[in-house]
């Protein structure tokens, strides 16, 4: 879960989405340019897999595999917050929110 601040952080996939409506990379909704080399500018959100200072989750202390984010899945989920912010999105007082 991300909330809308941080979806503009996320990175873009390089190829268009075929389904445009709902697509953050395609040229009708303005997240991309007509040209655009995503090799150059889509550096910052790029994931390297090669590095080893991978994040921690600052609740379970599990590695997080999201570039800028500072909760993992899991537990973003579990507590309805943001991955990236931890903002609170959702309220989980009446939810039974389980990982399976």
């Amino acid at each position: 879960m991300v909330c809308e601040k941080c979806e503009k952080k996320l990175g873009k996939v390089i190829t268009p989405d075929p389904w445009k409506s709902g697509a953050r990379n395609t040229i009708e909704s303005g997240g991309r340019k007509v040209g655009e080399n995503k090799a150059l500018t889509a550096k910052k959100a790029r994931f390297t897999p090669y590095s080893t200072n991978f994040d921690i989750c600052r609740i379970c202390r599990q590695k997080v595999h999201q570039v800028g984010s500072h909760y993992c899945q899991a537990c973003a989920y579990k507590k309805g917050i943001c991955a990236m912010c931890g903002k609170k999105m959702i309220d989980t007082k009446n939810y039974k929110q389980s990982s399976t």
